[in-house]
């Protein structure tokens, strides 16, 4: 067996179908780093079922399919094809040649397939196992994962040697036996519980049985006694119905009679009353016409009262004084004229000071001038002559040096100007670049913080879903165990009830006429109440409701008739339960019984009457004072304690206590099984979900990467920039601060190059020495200037005085001109008052005139109306006393005629409840005994002879003769029977049929118990069987493995000692595998002290060591000699050539020397546009 070829396409960098043709012997795969040689490697694992993505160097599965290049689009699968030739038959499989392929889609989709038939990736693992390639891939050899061997704990590197040795089945094989043991446990549990269920309600219901038995005989002579007794009153009935049969046609003509009356007298009313109706609306207007000609008067005379009250106002308001103006509005103007003109001639003399004040100024200021100039010129006449004593050659000279540096300063401030110009253009360029760069990492910045905010937000989102599916599966195991226990409890309480009985045959068959259900299935009991109601309703709790007593009669027929036992019927219709209200009190710890039951209405009355006078106690004190108050108590423990007897102890429980454990259960059933479906939905929703976000948050990541890459290349672009634009500017700025500092001095230079020319030239023109200058001219002119400024202070001050003067007289001039057009307005408002008054007391006259003439014409009209009203008042009294009568007449009549009505009804009802009573006897006959009224009479007539009932028990008895019918007898007759009857206690009729069922179902229950009891032993003992086998086998390849690596270490490293020890010898089942190596020279025995070449050799010494003790048809290695100096490749090459004999070996390295040992070489590279391409050379076609 040895591997053919492999095909890849589309995985990871090979985009186009790539197919590699193996040999046996040793193949090497070369090329350059990054072009894909170590995706081969990945390829082969990847499609013998690896499911680690992180194996594949990889963040997730789909990491594998083609992504894409610049100049290709990504692919949307991966498939990887491998050919195994299986000449040899070391694959358990029916073909020589064996492809295995696998699939992936983006979508996460993964497909396998075995020449060319789609299977499970357990259908790979299998077919692999045999031949020493399981899930550990200990004969593929990655990169990185020869440290990872030695680096592995002593359980991992176990698996090595288990792999190789074939133990993978064997394991699986053990943990499918340990599933099949778990479920098994939990049937056997269930089966268990469902036992001891059913042994412990055997014990009670054999008693019951025997009960059962006595009943037949009491209950037949039950049965006659009430026969007679219903016969005997269905005869006095029909006797006493035909003697209170009247005569009714007096009552009948007197009734007639009545009514012919009171028809007249109800139309005599109804004429008066039409009449009243035709009068009413005349009245109604007569008093509407006078209450609106009373209200018109009132109004009138009102307006008219206002109107004289309105006119005396008026004329005293005008003989009052009239009010005059307190001013003259001619007298205000003319003194605002007054102040106009004083106005004007200030202006003038404003005018006149504004000029002295210019002339002021000018005085003042020609003053200070010629000062100036005096002060200046006696300046220069010191200078001159301090000049003229220094001498006219020193002064030359400074003139000269002066005139040198101001032309070196300007040749200067010249290459500095054109320094500055540089750099600001280099700062402008540098400027704009990083204005560009900046908008461009602004638009980056925004994109940046939403990849940030949605990688944080996915990420969180993953947590919180992960966590919550942590949780749901959590909930769903608990509701499945839930739902499990109240299931099997539900089971058990079912097959209790499931009992072939006269109750099963009613419910259950076909001729359902009347028949209600199961009363325990039609009542409901509050929880902790259903023992004690049990015990209340006595047989009823186990009966069967019937609509009538004709509904049971037949169905007991039928029993009788199929022989399917007996039943209690409970009939709804006929049931008279007492009233509640008319019951005593009841003290604390105690309530009514049918407080706690809920029935279907159609036989709740039958169960109320059950119920009657039935009070539930909290304990025996309670119930005993319950009964000697002449009440039935029933305790909760189902004891019954009445006046007279008692009934309790122990026994099965009723159908009722067990329906409704059995609805309990189920309901606990079915609210874990939702509960389950629930978690289970929620949980399938949010792992979908949850894969969706982790891709979510991987792409974001990638994304988050990508940009941060970005950034990093703008953000280093824009600080070289800053710099860039910081370094010009600086520049500029020294350059710039320069040239001001410079142009200062050239300032001052040119100054005092002046200065030093003007002394020259003056030291020049006056040869000769002068006095001292006089300054009794300048002291003069100080004077003089002194003297002008104060004049000026002088005139402003006049000036600012004559301006505040002609402000003043402005605005009070505008306020008397205001204060005239006020009066004046005044005084119009005035006269237009007084007109309109005048106007107002003329129309006010007209108003109490007019409205007196109009009183007088009213008040005579409202004298008619009300004369008309009074009168149709008259008429409308006389009718209402006749309707009085009349109505009067009519009710005494009606009475009478209500009374006969009466009397002929209560004499029907009589007569029809007497035919009721019968009717329900016969019906009672009919219904609970089969029986029809005339067979009834002539069988169970009063007339007929009692004969003595048969007891069952003694057949031999002597019988006696028949005895004459009498009640009395009869009445103490069914008493006695109905004591000895009720003194059996509670009776099941079914007892003996549930009986038999529940001990036959015990039975099969122990058959299946003992059945999983054997079945789980055999499990066990597979299990044993294969830790043996597992023992054995792996015992023998770590004998064999340890006795390789001591020969293969030896070969590798001359003169040193390398053993495998382990940590566990005792237990060779869960040993784990530790690894002491010693090279040569060297006492250190610890791995980690080794070095890193060192510890590759002892790792490809393991790997090794494995490969010899148990071959596997191939193996896999990628650069495992890369970490070695030629010495010690030379070694390993020498083991690689031995392994050739019995493996095929396919090697990634970059070695000459493992190139030249290699029966094929296969050079891997990649092009520009990032896709693996191929080309391979047999070397024996070079020999």
């Amino acid at each position: 067996m040895f591997l053919k070829s492999v095909t890849l396409k589309g995985f990871k960098s090979f985009a186009s179908a790539t197919t590699l043709r193996l040999e046996p012997g040793i193949t090497c795969i070369v090329g350059p780093n990054g072009s894909g040689k170590s995706n081969v490697v990945d390829a082969l694992a990847w499609v013998m079922g690896e499911q680690g993505a992180k194996s594949l160097r990889g963040g997730k599965m789909e990491d594998v399919i083609f992504a894409g290049t610049a100049g290709r689009a990504p692919l949307g699968r991966a498939e990887v094809a491998l050919t195994i030739d299986n000449t040899d038959g070391a694959l358990p499989i029916d073909y020589s040649e064996v492809t295995i392929s696998r699939t992936m889609f983006r979508n996460g989709g993964s497909e396998y397939a075995i020449n060319g038939t789609t299977c499970r990736l357990l259908d790979v693992q299998e077919l692999l196992s045999d031949s020493g390639i399981g899930r550990e891939m200990h004969v593929i050899v990655g990169q990185g994962q020869l440290d990872a061997v030695l680096r592995a704990t002593p359980e991992e590197r176990r698996g090595f040697i288990e792999e190789a040795a074939g133990v993978l089945k064997h394991r699986k094989r053990k943990e499918r036996a340990l599933r099949k043991l778990e479920s098994m446990e939990a049937n056997l549990t269930r089966v268990k519980d469902l036992t001891t269920e059913i042994r412990r309600q055997l014990g009670p219901l054999g008693r019951q049985a025997e009960t059962a038995r006595k009943a037949g005989t009491i209950q037949a002579e039950v049965r006659d006694a009430r026969l007679r007794l219903i016969a005997d009153d269905l005869v006095q009935l029909t006797a006493t119905l035909e003697q209170e049969v009247a005569d009714e046609t007096a009552l009948i003509a007197r009734r007639t009679e009545i009514e012919e009356q009171v028809g007249a007298l109800s139309a005599d009313l109804d004429q008066v009353e039409r009449q009243a109706d035709a009068a009413r609306p005349l009245l109604a207007q007569a008093q509407d016409r006078w209450f609106t000609l009373a209200r018109l008067v009132e109004r009138l005379s009102a307006i008219a009262t206002f109107a004289g009250e309105r006119v005396r106002l008026l004329a005293e308001d005008d003989d009052g004084p009239e009010a005059t103006p307190a001013r003259d509005p001619q007298l205000l103007r003319a003194q605002a004229i007054d102040l106009r003109e004083q106005h004007t001639a200030l202006v003038d003399q404003i005018e006149q000071a504004a000029a002295e004040l210019r002339e002021a100024v000018t005085v003042r200021t020609a003053a200070e001038q010629e000062y100036a100039v005096e002060q200046h010129r006696l300046a220069a006449l010191a200078r001159a002559a301090a000049d003229r004593r220094e001498g006219l050659a020193t002064l030359a000279g400074q003139v000269a040096a002066r005139a040198s540096r101001i032309e070196a300063r300007e040749a200067e401030i010249g290459r500095l100007r054109d320094i500055e110009a540089a750099s600001t253009a280099r700062a402008a360029a540098a400027e704009r670049e990083f204005a560009t760069l900046e908008a461009s990492i602004a638009v980056e910045e925004e994109g940046e913080e939403g990849l940030d905010t949605a990688y944080e937000s996915a990420a969180a989102e993953l947590s919180r879903l992960q966590a919550e599916v942590a949780r749901l599966v959590d909930a769903e195991r608990d509701a499945d165990r839930t739902r499990s226990a109240a299931a099997a409890r539900a089971d058990a309480l079912a097959m209790s009830l499931s009992v072939k009985d006269g109750v099963a045959a009613l419910l259950q068959g076909e001729d359902s006429r009347g028949v209600l259900g199961s009363l325990s299935q039609l009542v409901h009991v509050e929880s902790g109440h259903e023992a004690a109601v049990a015990a209340a309703l006595g047989w009823a709790a186990d009966a069967v409701a019937v609509e009538s007593m004709g509904d049971a009669v037949h169905h007991i027929g039928r029993l009788r008739a199929a022989d399917a036992g007996r039943a209690g019927l409970l009939v709804a219709a006929g049931a008279r339960p007492s009233d509640a209200a008319t019951w005593p009190a009841l003290p604390a710890g105690a309530r009514w019984a049918r407080a706690v039951v809920q029935a279907d209405d159609r036989i709740r009355a039958a169960v109320d009457q059950l119920l009657d006078r039935v009070a539930l106690a909290d304990d025996d004190r309670v119930a005993r004072s319950l009964a000697d108050a002449g009440l039935v108590a029933v305790t909760p423990a189902g004891d019954v304690l009445a006046p007279g007897f008692a009934r309790g102890g122990s026994g099965a429980p009723s159908q009722l206590e067990m329906t409704a454990a059995m609805e309990e259960a189920r309901a606990h059933a079915e609210a874990a099984a939702r509960e389950s479906e629930q978690a289970r939905f929620a949980r399938a929703a949010l792992t979908a979900t949850s894969d969706e976000i982790s891709a979510q948050v991987a792409a974001a990541l990638e994304r988050l990467h990508d940009s941060d890459a970005r950034m990093a290349a703008v953000a280093e672009q824009l600080g070289a920039l800053g710099a860039a634009v910081r370094s010009a500017r600086a520049e500029a700025d020294r350059t710039h601060a320069a040239i001001r500092a410079g142009a200062e001095v050239l300032e001052r230079d040119r100054a005092d190059h002046a200065e030093l020319v003007a002394r020259l030239r003056a030291a020049q023109a006056e040869p000769g020495d002068e006095g001292d200058a006089s300054t009794e001219r300048r002291d003069a002119l100080e004077q003089a200037a002194r003297a002008a400024r104060a004049h000026e202070t002088e005139v402003r001050l006049t000036l600012r005085t004559r301006e505040e003067r002609d402000r003043a007289l402005v605005e009070r001039a505008d306020a008397l001109e205001a204060a005239a057009a006020a009066e004046e307005a005044a005084r119009a408002a005035q006269a237009a008052r007084r007109e309109r008054r005048a106007k107002e007391a003329r129309t006010a006259h007209a108003v109490r005139a007019g409205a007196a003439y109009a009183v007088q014409v009213l008040r005579t009209s409202a004298t008619r109306a009300d004369e008309q009203r009074q009168v149709g008042e008259r008429e409308r009294a006389e009718r209402d006393a006749r309707m009085t009568l009349l109505r009067r007449e009519l009710a005494v009549l009606q009475d009478q005629m209500r009374e006969l009505t009466d009397s002929v009804h209560r004499d029907e009802v009589a007569r029809a409840q007497q035919r009721l009573r019968i009717e329900t006897l016969q019906a009672r006959a009919l219904d609970e005994y089969g029986v029809a009224a005339e067979t009834l009479i002539a069988e169970y007539g009063p007339d007929q002879l009692v004969p003595a009932v048969v007891i069952a028990s003694d057949p031999d008895a002597p019988v006696p003769d028949p005895v004459p019918y009498v009640r009395e007898v009869q009445e103490r007759r069914l008493r006695t029977a109905e004591r000895q009857l009720a003194a059996l206690g509670r009776i099941n009729p079914l007892a003996l049929e549930e009986f038999a069922a529940l001990e036959e179902r015990h039975t099969f229950l122990t058959t299946q118990l003992e059945d999983l009891r054997t079945s789980k032993r055999d499990l066990l003992d597979i299990v044993r069987e294969v830790d043996e086998r597992v023992e054995r086998v792996f015992t023998e390849a770590f004998h064999d493995t340890a006795a390789q690596f001591e020969a293969v270490f030896s070969r590798l490293f001359p003169g040193g000692e390398g053993r495998l020890v382990l940590t566990d010898p005792a237990n060779m089942l869960t040993t784990g595998l530790e690894v002491e190596a010693r090279p040569p020279g060297k006492k250190i025995k610890r791995l980690s002290l080794l070095s890193g070449g060192e510890r590759s050799l002892v790792a490809v010494a393991l790997l090794v060591a494995i490969f010899k003790a148990r071959p596997s048809p191939f193996y896999i290695m990628d650069e495992v000699e890369a970490a070695l100096d030629d010495a010690n490749l030379g070694r390993l090459l020498i083991l690689f050539e031995e392994l050739r004999n019995s493996s095929q070996l396919i090697v990634i390295t970059h070695q000459k020397k493992t190139m030249e040992i290699a029966d094929a070489l296969y050079g891997v590279t990649m092009r520009g546009d990032g896709v693996t391409t191929v080309v391979s050379q047999r070397m024996r076609d070079l020999a």
